[in-house]
């Protein structure tokens, strides 16, 4: 296969915006600048088609079913609710009132959204809302948005850049896309300004630097910290920590959420989607811890539906990080998770039973998801109640991102504000940035914030391009030489690296003690002296780190030395993560420390409104330690701008969460007080009512 190569053009200078990531933020990004007229070089670390987008299951939010009286309203009020109250206000308040209409644009783009009996789009609930709010395809709704997304964008591949008199750049598309290249750092002038990147082919493990008027990253979450979690092994990082230690600020770093539902892997832990539980799916456990018997033998009364006796109002619906340490507790605290006989313990697994579900509706929603389990469980689960535990899912924390509103607290549509990182000239976007989750990401909220942040980058970033007093295709080389001769040092550093020495290290054994630390300690509970002892480790295995020696010695296609420049950078990020979760002395969202909670600790403060409803800014010193600051200044398109840690409240007071009865509080009596579980199609094909237009 022939090397990909950028775009050059003897007669012209293309003034080109970099997009760094394949997925749903990064083709909508890439897409909003095409419609500018501004060209692109999307960079991608692997095929387009095999981002991370493409495993998402369960579906996009969006308040369209306004029949049961939802609106983008109630849709922002659960979204900041779920989260903890530490989301910036107004960006979620746009993205929640952007939703209806991104999913009616993605419906005309093609994607094959399931549809009620009459035509119209379906819906079904996700966890921490009352409303059927989630439009999905069947259960694999990432791929089917992703795929809708690069038909869009392989147009503008066949487009031709013009210039400024409207005459076609002979040899230049408005997209030039290059895959298998992995991003390695900035590129920055003299005063810190992003004019470009360097990356690595991962065929020729060739090193270049390219130019960029801005560069949008939109790659990813760090799931790979972890060890195995629902993320794509492809999920380190690693670029979110290459700019952090070029100096960008990082976020709420310690916001981790860990989903429900998993089951296990080799490779990574398969996500059993919360579209299950929308479809009616229940959790449960034997109330006799020692029961050994087939699930399907064990009558009702003695199952323990543990989520709708806790939390009637939303039951087997409560948000995740309710949902997980739901689960954490029955398994863990209380020794009830399932009996395994062949070791004779109870192993930190719960059921979700589909069984009581019509089958013939289960393979019209859910067939995606069940034949994942039913491949790597050899289980049918129409049959057998499915056997899952908690995951590591998704990070709400990232790089830190601007906004700009208006008087009314609506954002200002073109500014170049608008998803900005601290480094000026670098956009983030999707789960890379920090921006709309809050302390929990409430489900079928990813897809959407990944592609209305796209939506804002993109017209960001022509703004600030506009603004530029000179193009990156106008700087001297020196710049762009300089940073690759760093880069090529670096990656010559990996690969000489304790050559010749007797005691070395292996990258993939120090990864995977890095994980089990991290699951072990970092999760779903915290604790001081835990996360002091995992502060610790991180140091050991740094120390370790340098003594790495990579065995393959190939100058092609050499993952061995790509993984230790990734698994290096995991560990910068996973020490921002624990120092965050050490530095925050609270409950809230996925954050949870049991020394703060006054149900298990007398007079402990649990969420503490007062001193830490703020976010946790994280910048790299010179020591590369983490350093935690209450504010900082940076520059965006000639302004000196100014931020502190204080969180956008203004337009929905903060509450203490209760999930116990439903609409008691996330929703302040707006909303029906009760909706069934199930979609719309299913509740009217069963015959419980019309379907609620």
């Amino acid at each position: 296969m022939a090397e990909t190569t950028a775009p050059t053009s003897a007669r012209s200078r293309v003034h080109r915006v970099i997009v760094v990531g394949g997925g749903l933020a990064g083709l909508m990004t890439t897409l909003r600048l095409c419609e500018a007229n501004v060209p692109v070089l999307l960079v991608s670390l692997v095929p387009v088609k095999r981002s991370h987008s493409v495993c998402a299951q369960g579906g996009i939010n969006a308040s369209v079913n306004a029949g049961e009286g939802d609106s983008p309203a109630i849709h922002m009020e659960e979204t900041v609710y779920a989260g903890d109250f530490l989301a910036n206000q107004p960006p979620v308040q746009g993205m929640a009132q952007a939703a209806p209409e991104l999913v009616h644009l993605l419906d005309r783009m093609g994607v094959p959204f399931n549809r009620t009996p009459e035509g119209r789009l379906d819906f079904r609930r996700f966890g921490g809302s009352l409303f059927h709010r989630t439009a999905f395809a069947g259960a694999t709704t990432g791929q089917q948005l992703l795929y809708a997304l690069d038909e869009q964008v392989r147009r503008y591949e066949t487009i031709d850049v013009t210039d400024s008199r409207g005459i076609s750049v002979p040899g230049e598309k408005l997209v030039h896309k290059l895959e298998y290249w992995d991003f390695l750092s900035l590129v920055r002038d003299d005063h810190g300004v992003a004019i470009g990147i360097v990356a690595q082919n991962l065929r020729s493990m060739r090193i270049e630097a390219f130019r960029g008027d801005g560069v949008c990253l939109a790659t990813g979450g760090p799931g790979a910290i972890f060890g195995r979690s629902t993320n794509s092994v492809i999920c380190t990082g690693t670029a979110a920590s290459a700019v952090f230690q070029q100096g960008a600020v990082y976020a709420n770093g310690e916001f981790v959420q860990v989903h429900p539902t998993a089951i296990p892997g080799a490779d990574k832990l398969r996500l059993i989607s919360e579209s299950a539980r929308g479809e009616g799916g229940r959790i449960w456990v034997p109330r006799d811890a020692r029961d050994a018997r087939r699930p399907a033998d064990i009558p009702e009364g003695e199952r323990d539906y543990f989520l709708e006796r806790l939390y009637p109002g939303y039951g087997n619906l409560v948000p995740r990080d309710i949902a997980s340490r739901a689960l954490f507790q029955v398994g863990f605290h209380e020794g009830r998770g399932i009996f395994n006989p062949s070791t004779g313990k109870n192993e930190l697994e719960v059921y979700l039973d589909l069984t009581h579900l019509d089958p013939i509706l289960l393979k019209k929603k859910l067939s995606g998801i069940l034949e994942i389990y039913q491949k790597f469980e050899g289980e049918d689960p129409y049959t057998q109640p499915m056997r899952v535990f908690p995951a590591v899912h998704y990070s709400m924390g990232g790089l830190w991102v601007d906004y700009e509103t208006q008087g009314d607290g609506s954002l200002v549509a073109q500014s170049p504000r608008n998803h900005a990182a601290s480094i000026p000239g670098l956009y983030a976007v999707g789960e890379v940035d920090f921006q709309y989750h809050g302390a929990n990401r409430l489900g079928a909220n990813s897809l959407l914030s990944c592609l209305y942040g796209g939506q804002l980058a993109g017209p960001a970033l022509s703004a600030y391009q506009s603004a530029l007093a000179r193009s990156a295709a106008d700087l001297p080389a020196s710049l762009f030489d300089r940073e690759k001769a760093r880069e090529s040092e670096r990656f010559d550093d990996i690969m000489e690296r304790a050559q010749g020495e007797k005691s070395t290290e292996n990258a993939h054994v120090l990864h995977a003690e890095l994980g089990e630390a991290m699951l072990r300690d970092c999760t779903i509970e915290r604790h001081d002296a835990a996360l002091r002892q995992l502060l610790a480790k991180l140091d050991e295995l740094g120390e370790r780190a340098k003594r790495v020696r990579v065995v393959d010695r190939s100058g092609r296609a050499n993952q061995t030395a790509q993984f230790v420049r990734h698994f290096q950078n995991m560990l910068v990020l996973a020490r921002v993560i624990a120092a965050g979760a050490l530095e925050r002395n609270e409950c809230r969202g996925a954050h949870y420390k049991p020394a703060c909670d006054p149900e298990v600790t007398p007079g402990a403060v649990g969420r503490d409104d007062e001193n830490w409803l703020r976010t946790t800014l994280a910048v790299a010193s010179e020591t590369g330690e983490p350093k935690f600051i209450r504010s900082f200044d940076y520059e965006c398109a000639g302004r000196t701008l100014r931020v502190t840690d204080e969180v956008d409240t203004s337009l929905t007071q903060p509450r203490a969460r209760r999930y116990q009865q439903a609409g008691e509080a996330n929703t302040a009596g707006r909303g029906p007080s009760r909706v069934a579980q199930g979609s719309r199609s299913e509740r009217t094909e069963r015959g419980h009512g019309e379907e609620e237009g």
